[in-house]
């Protein structure tokens, strides 16, 4: 019964066509106007610089995005190069090379361009945290959040524009021991659908995590956390995840953290309490909006630094990536790289 209401409530999940393209035109304006007015509105942050870039190091993730970022690789080097920008590129083959190539860029006086995934983000951010180094991006992967929420055009060749004409801004991080991380760091329920999702060859794109979904839900557990906010506050639960916050979505579009912001020095944590499965997948649809953290069972408090412990053995997982094991510490590192986006 349940596996039957699971396939008939994927109407949901997996929108028809026409109501995919809506759903997509509305996050690409919220997150078009989301981030710059809050930069600009957030009390004593840094005004934007113009940036005269000139030099870029692009870092690509050749299998990014089921080879996105290959295919486009050389449209992208010409608009570059109609804008009057000086490149060069390097593929990685892995998220540590990633970093190794970043630092590199920065050394030789070249803008660190993350051209892949919320992964490779993530890593190039951490390698220049606390530098002079600065860093552009161009999506290149299935979700491609940070884009969204930077309001960084989603096709790769229209993106160029914002490396030749965008401001610098100062942005927060995450870090869990020593892993950094752009977006949201999620553990639970969370990180069955994350390793759904990445070892899945059926389902590619954004919808692969509600499909991960779907295929996680059935045999799902309930699981206690031990939740430590700020070395004080501690909050005991059963249920279904725990996430970290220092930007407002993952997953393709998920608005798990609505209010989160990506230059307020905090984290806004998420906890999920324990559901029957059905009222959990009704919720499910309405993170895409946003508008789970009005339900019952979903709480969301905020601070400098979470610790979270489980019984059972998660994997903290960020940006699509494996970070950290449980018990872990999450902490944000305020103003912590600087990246070049919209005016």
């Amino acid at each position: 019964m349940l596996v039957s209401r699971l396939r008939a409530a994927a109407h949901a999940l997996f929108p028809p066509r026409g109501e995919e393209k809506k759903s997509k035109v509305e996050a690409k304006r919220h997150a078009g106007l989301s981030l710059p007015s809050q930069v600009a509105g957030d009390a004593g942050a840094p005004c934007g610089i113009v940036c005269a870039v000139r030099r870029l190091a692009l870092i690509v993730n050749p299998a990014a995005g089921g080879g996105r970022p290959a295919r486009a690789l050389a449209q992208v080097q010409a608009a570059l190069r109609g804008l009057g920008l000086e490149q060069r590129f390097e593929y990685t083959s892995s998220l540590e090379h990633a970093r190794e190539l970043a630092l590199a860029a920065v050394g030789a006086g070249e803008v660190a361009v993350a051209f892949g995934g919320d992964g490779l983000i993530g890593a190039v951010a951490g390698a220049l945290k606390h530098s002079e180094g600065v860093m552009g991006v161009l999506p290149g992967g299935r979700g491609n959040d940070l884009c969204r929420v930077l309001g960084i055009p989603s096709k790769p060749v229209a993106a160029c524009s914002v490396l030749a004409s965008g401001v610098e801004r100062p942005l927060d991080l995450g870090e869990a021991g020593r892993r950094t991380f752009a977006g949201i760091a999620s553990c639970g329920f969370d990180s069955l659908v994350n390793r759904i999702a990445n070892e899945s060859t059926v389902v590619h794109g954004s919808p692969v995590y509600a499909y991960a979904l779907l295929r996680a839900l059935p045999s799902w557990k309930a699981a206690g956390f031990e939740v430590t906010l700020d070395g004080s506050m501690t909050r005991r639960f059963t249920g279904y995840s725990v996430a970290a916050a220092n930007s407002k979505q993952f997953g393709g579009g998920m608005r798990l953290a609505p209010a989160a912001s990506l230059t307020d020095g905090l984290l806004d944590v998420v906890i999920i309490e324990d559901m029957p499965k059905l009222r959990f997948l009704r919720l499910a649809p309405t993170v895409f909006a946003g508008r789970h953290v009005g339900y019952r069972g979903v709480e969301v408090i905020r601070g400098r630094e979470v610790r979270i412990e489980s019984a059972q053995p998660f994997t903290l997982y960020a940006d699509g990536e494996a970070i950290a094991e449980l018990p872990v510490t999450v902490r944000v590192l305020p103003a912590a790289v600087r990246v070049i986006m919209p005016r």
